[in-house]
């Protein structure tokens, strides 16, 4: 018995170690361009705001339909293959960005990596979680320390790709576009690293016999949770996930072309040098603010913790819109950075714990995934298309941003969202329904 529980302990060692090297490098390939992204359109290509806010919109588009359609397609065949063919069709695809000039056709081929790549999201998680399934072990108490890799790996990325597309560091005449190059390579070793190492995940009999029933499709896109826009609270609750959701990414799509910007921060000063290791600690942030979740949903609730993170954005635009190429200015940045993992996991983590405790079982998932619809969907696509429209016309002359207005706009949304949603949604917070959260 003894010698059996050995080697049970030694094969979990090594498929958590098979899925920590999955998690890290799943991000390390989109934390290498995403952050510079805007940095790369408004400075190398010249793309005025309303150009650039189409481009980063293709994460929202590919959001709104393919990881549906790609885990029906990993339910139907092997979710590993699925998965590594994903990686290795979106590395091809970033492959051809760097000679792509025009706005337009890089929304196009920047679109279609976006439909390989966010599937492989969902699958990522269904591939660790029936990994850990077959272990024998709780996926709920073991995959979130395997998960944290993840955000490990995006950080990596980032200091990288500062390194990589700086003057000075590596390369004396670098190019923002080396980070497509990053992350192809990273794709390509995630694919090849998923087909010799992942497992197959091998479902029992009565998945199979279930998989084999005729299922409608309403029930495969997960439409039949839309049955809840209904119910008022409910219909309040996604409304204000979308407005929210517009906002979600935008320091994201332009917090490096602000801390790159010679007209606000000195080329080649310690700032603009280092904008991206410096945007990292956004992510630092949020892996530490995840820890903190439990306290406040069990001491606030669901309505106080989401109206908190709501606050927090105030604050990250805000502060971005106040700093200046000062000591001060840069105390006020990375404040912002410090609060975004307030800002983020607090709203998201909040939300989805608010649709798992007023949903019916049979459609959690769907309802889960009408949550992700509206802030990362839907929402993302209207928020970067309206910033960038805005953008365009008030706040850009020439090529130069008129930055502080941009953010403390953006602050003045927040806010608004706020106010709203603290006087609109109603929500009685009950400390004993929370129970234990697991983060």
């Amino acid at each position: 018995m003894w010698s059996v529980w050995l080697v049970v302990k030694k094969n979990y060692k090594q498929m958590k170690i098979r899925l920590i090297v999955m998690n890290f490098l799943q991000f390390f390939v989109w934390g290498a361009w995403m952050i510079t992204l805007g940095s790369y359109g408004s400075g190398e290509k010249g793309w005025n705001s309303a150009e650039f806010g189409l481009v980063f919109s293709t994460m929202g588009f590919a959001s709104l339909i393919m990881p549906t359609l790609f885990g029906i397609i990993a339910d139907k065949w092997n979710a590993k293959y699925v998965y590594a063919l994903s990686h290795l069709l979106f590395g091809a695809t970033m492959c051809f960005l760097p000679f792509i000039d025009s706005a337009t056709a890089f929304f196009w081929v920047l679109l279609a990596a976006m439909c390989f790549y966010m599937p492989t999201l969902a699958l990522t998680n269904s591939i660790g979680f029936g990994a850990l399934k077959m272990e024998g072990k709780d996926p709920v108490k073991d995959f979130p320390p395997i998960r944290v890799f993840g955000t490990v790996g995006f950080i990596v990325a980032m200091w990288l790709t500062n390194f990589v597309t700086k003057k000075g560091f590596i390369f004396e005449n670098p190019s923002i576009s080396y980070s497509f190059n990053i992350a192809a390579i990273g794709a390509f070793c995630l694919a090849v690293f998923s087909f010799l190492f992942l497992p197959s995940i091998n479902k029992n009999k009565e998945q199979r016999a279930k998989n084999k029933e005729k299922v409608l499709w309403i029930d495969r896109l997960g439409l039949r949770a839309f049955v809840l826009f209904k119910e008022k609270k409910m219909a309040i609750f996604f409304i204000f996930s979308l407005l929210l959701g517009g906002a979600l990414q935008l320091t994201n799509a332009y917090g490096d072309s602000f801390l790159q910007d010679k007209y606000v921060f000195a080329e080649g000063g310690l700032i603009n040098k280092f904008s991206t290791i410096i945007l990292s600690v956004s992510q630092i942030s949020e892996t530490l603010f995840i820890l903190a979740i439990p306290f406040f949903m069990k001491k606030f609730g669901i309505k106080k913790v989401m109206l908190i993170s709501m606050l927090a954005w105030v604050l990250r635009f805000g502060l971005f819109g106040i700093s200046g190429n000062t000591v001060l200015g840069f105390v006020l940045i990375i404040s912002s950075c410090v609060i975004y993992g307030m800002a983020f996991d607090f709203f998201n983590i909040s939300g989805a714990l608010f649709v798992e405790k007023n949903t019916d079982s049979k459609i959690q998932s769907s309802a889960q995934g009408v949550f992700m619809l509206m802030t990362n969907g839907i929402g993302a696509v209207m928020g970067n298309l309206i910033a960038g429209a805005v953008i365009a016309k008030w706040f850009e002359n020439g090529g130069v941003r008129d930055w502080a207005h941009i953010w403390l706009v953006f602050a003045a949304y927040s806010l608004l969202v706020a106010v709203a949603f603290a006087f609109i949604f109603k929500y009685k917070h009950n400390p004993e329904e929370i129970g234990e959260i697991k983060h």
